[in-house]
């Protein structure tokens, strides 16, 4: 699955492809936001992707659509 997120007085957005469940994606989020936490992603190369919950300006969540060659409509 996709995540991209948006990190405040950034000008690019992170995007990040994870095997994580939508569900556990939202709890993470809902977690980093609710205090002084930090958001952290496992990607599907293995790296861990970091980002304090306070500087967090939006985390959309959708299918990958890696793989895919030409025009889609």
């Amino acid at each position: 699955m996709e995540v991209k997120i948006g990190v405040q007085y950034a000008s690019r957005e992170l995007v990040v492809e994870t095997d994580e469940s939508t569900e556990a994606v939202e709890k993470l989020v809902a977690d980093a936001i609710s205090g002084d936490g930090v958001f952290a992603l496992n990607d599907t190369k293995g790296r861990r992707i970091i980002v304090p919950g306070a500087k967090l300006a939006y985390v959309e969540i959708g299918r990958s659509t890696t793989g895919h060659v030409g025009f889609r409509s």
